[in-house]
């Protein structure tokens, strides 16, 4: 089998060789990655996330994520949006998470950027959502090396979320999140989600 090609793993299935045997990582990649979500705060809460794992592997932020809800209140926009230097100080200390002050600060200012757009009459989901025309883009890699680290789509919601006060949102990171909530399904073509549905 040639690097970068789906992986057979213990229990028969092929999958994308990204995910590793770590049964966490493979049970994100069998259920969560690649499926499309819908629903505002989980969308803000997986864009959020990507962006706490720029710069580190992904399995730390899985292995972190329910550290992380119970952190910031369940990635409840309206709630991190008051978030205070006091409170801002205190994640600071919480061990587990990613302390990045930085990043930190930037989820307070991305959700009440979340906010600001609501109020503006369209929801976090529909602003997603309209980078893809509404519908998830199958795309079928045949290898890992097929898949981009950002695309025309990722750089123009970027764009786009920055102008509204997002932070923590360039083009791959984006792309990320994109791959992560199922806007674009980037499942190898001979893994075994690739033939759900």
């Amino acid at each position: 089998m040639a690097a970068g090609e789906a992986v057979a793993h213990a229990d028969g299935r092929l999958r994308c060789p990204w995910c590793g045997t770590d049964p966490l990582y493979m049970a994100y990649h069998d259920h969560e990655w690649g499926v499309p979500e819908r629903d505002s705060r989980a969308l803000f809460e997986k864009l959020l996330l990507d962006g706490f794992q720029a710069g580190l592997a992904w399995i730390t932020i899985l292995r972190k994520r329910e550290n992380f809800r119970r952190a910031f209140d369940g990635f409840e926009p309206d709630v991190i949006a008051r978030y205070d230097a006091a409170r801002v100080e205190a994640l600071m200390q919480d061990a587990g998470i990613v302390r990045n002050r930085a990043k930190i600060e930037g989820a307070v200012l991305s959700a009440r950027a979340y906010l600001a757009l609501q109020e503006a009459g369209t929801s976090f989901s529909d602003l997603m959502w309209e980078a893809v025309g509404g519908a998830p883009q199958v795309n079928r890699p045949r290898h890992l090396s097929d898949i981009p680290a950002e695309t025309p789509a990722s750089r123009a919601l970027s764009k786009r979320l920055k102008g509204l006060g997002f932070k923590f949102c360039g083009p791959t990171i984006v792309y990320a999140a994109m791959q992560a909530c199922g806007l674009v399904d980037d499942h190898l073509a001979d893994c075994h989600c690739a033939h759900k549905g």
